[in-house]
């Protein structure tokens, strides 16, 4: 089953300590919600570009993309 990145992107200064603490958020939402999502981060993309992200299953992407809204997704891969 293929499993997709959904990404929230933030821009600025200030980008990293605002996916950091949209990162806190995105947690709270699992753990309130019982989903069993694991992969979770922010990546510094450059000084001035981060991203928070989680990883879910593609058959459960609709209900948490309609409650999250991310700005955009991607097939994830493992490193």
């Amino acid at each position: 089953m293929r499993r997709l990145k959904l990404i929230w992107d933030f821009r600025g200064p200030v980008s990293q300590k605002t996916a950091e603490h949209h990162l806190v958020h995105l947690k709270e939402y699992i753990a309130i919600n019982d989903l069993n999502i694991t992969i979770t981060g922010v990546e510094i993309l450059n000084e001035m570009h981060s991203i928070a992200f989680l990883v879910v299953d593609e058959s459960e992407m609709i209900p948490v993309r309609d409650a999250l809204r991310p700005h955009r997704g991607q097939v994830y891969t493992e490193a």
